[in-house]
């Protein structure tokens, strides 16, 4: 008896914490938890947020057609600050969008169970704060409708990109990133588009479903296949992320600039990209936890692996602010220590102190367990820490550009209401994106999940 109370809520098989809890746990319970909600009616929570966003997407709409009419004149960049909010917001968007492959593709490898209910989402979130991102090095260039020139056609001058541009690298770098996290997000998404197709009460969900599933019937070879396929792809997204993370960097550590010039940025982006990512993917698994009732499914064991992510991360961030200090002391060099009172005690000193205390004082709070299971407490947080994860790319952007070598060239930038709207459509769109994926796609993998449950494994007694 004593026994039996003791694994109360616990995997039978390895006797962990139960990864899907609820009062009868089965695969039936996951298919009729997750498949309903995809292509039915939703409650007035998804129009009201689906209402939000699409104003957010009719900004960026707005902002965009001002901008093409304008220009770029029309931001509050100057001769010396260049790169100010597009920039910002360009590194913000897609280092956020690293975690997610992080989150289904690393974990994967290291054969960790309790990613299967968080993966899909965190796919998702890839997928649509890439999308994000690609809007502002774009528009950035000032004639967006010769973009087209960033890539290796045939274009009327008769020549080839500039390969050595830092631009030319973001594009191949991002598009590669995007496609193959396209690739991965589909695939493992067929046996759920399977059982959407044998659930789909209309002819056009049976058909529009049973397009995509590509004939899944759920046999032992189509099984084998696509789990080599998942492998393989975690396989190729990995050393993808640290690649993207490491381009985007090199366009700041291949400069002269004070500050910039450092052979740290490449794991420094990369840490950078996991903190922020893990913590925009807990805000959208609270959310979804709560508004579509997954307390069974994505359970308080995730949520608290989740802030221990954060928590981890945070302490390499510090680590990080800190050997920035010591670089400028090492390297001897004026100009870098310049560069250090600056962007500590000069006009954008705000912006650095509020960069600390978000990203380095209030992850500590996760050292302790009621504040990691406090999901009011961890929904505030994560915000906070992605404010000031924003505010560590302007510090960096800004506060480096406003003040270089040239005392004569110093500027102050301040933005204009158009680099506002334009930062704010970019998350309209996000969500915008999100709440489709939510309505017409499984939020939840339910073949990861089910595979994970003590029926799956064949010496269980469940």
């Amino acid at each position: 008896m004593e026994h039996s109370v003791e694994l109360q809520g616990r995997d039978p098989v390895d006797k962990r914490p139960a990864l899907v809890t609820g009062k009868d746990p089965s695969f039936h319970m996951v298919t009729q938890t997750v498949a309903p909600l995809a292509g039915r009616k939703v409650g007035p929570g998804w129009h009201i947020a689906f209402l939000l966003s699409s104003l957010g997407v009719g900004l960026l709409t707005v902002s965009l057609a001002y901008l093409f009419w304008e220009g770029i004149g029309t931001w509050g960049n100057n001769n010396r600050v260049d790169w100010a909010w597009d920039i910002t917001n360009f590194v913000f968007w897609i280092e956020i969008a690293h975690a997610g492959t992080l989150i289904s593709a690393i974990l994967l490898l290291f054969r960790q169970k309790w990613r299967t209910s968080i993966n899909r989402l965190a796919e998702g979130m890839t997928i649509f704060a890439v999308m994000a991102a690609a809007i502002f090095p774009a528009v950035h260039i000032g004639r967006p409708w010769f973009a087209y020139w960033l890539f290796p056609l045939p274009n009327q001058m008769s020549m080839w990109n500039n390969f050595k541009s830092p631009l030319e690298w973001d594009v191949f770098a991002v598009n590669t990133y995007l496609s193959i996290g396209v690739i991965f997000w589909f695939v493992g998404m067929i046996p759920d588009f399977a059982t959407l197709r044998d659930n789909a009460k209309s002819k056009i969900g049976k058909f529009a479903y049973g397009l995509v599933a590509l004939g899944w019937t759920g046999s032992a070879r189509q099984w084998v296949n696509y789990e080599r396929a998942c492998i393989l792809l975690a396989g190729i997204a990995t050393p993808a992320v640290f690649s993207t993370a490491g381009i985007v960097s090199l366009d700041f550590a291949t400069s002269i600039l004070p500050g910039w010039h450092a052979t740290i940025f490449p794991p420094y982006f990369i840490a950078g990209a996991i903190f922020s990512g893990f913590c925009l993917c807990l805000n959208l698994l609270i959310m979804v936890r709560s508004i579509f009732n997954f307390k069974d499914l994505v359970t308080a064991r995730h949520i608290e692996i989740c802030a221990k992510f954060i928590l981890f991360t945070s302490i390499i961030m510090a680590y990080v602010y800190i050997i920035e200090f010591f670089t400028v002391f090492y390297s001897g060099n004026p100009y870098e220590r310049f560069w250090n009172w600056n962007r500590i005690f000069g006009p954008y000193g705000w912006a650095y102190w509020a960069m600390v205390i978000l990203n380095i004082a209030i992850p500590q709070t996760f050292w302790f367990k009621k504040a990691r299971n406090n999901i009011i407490w961890l929904f505030i947080a994560a915000i906070l820490i992605n404010i000031g994860m924003w505010l560590e790319r302007f510090v960096l952007i800004v506060t480096t550009l406003s003040r270089t070598f040239m005392p004569s060239s110093w500027g102050y930038f301040i933005p204009s209401f158009w680099d506002i709207s334009l930062f704010i459509g970019s998350i309209g769109l996000f969500f915008f994106l999100f709440c489709l994926f939510v309505r017409f796609l499984p939020m939840i993998n339910m073949a990861e999940v089910k595979s994970v449950m003590p029926q799956a494994d064949p010496h269980s007694k469940h």
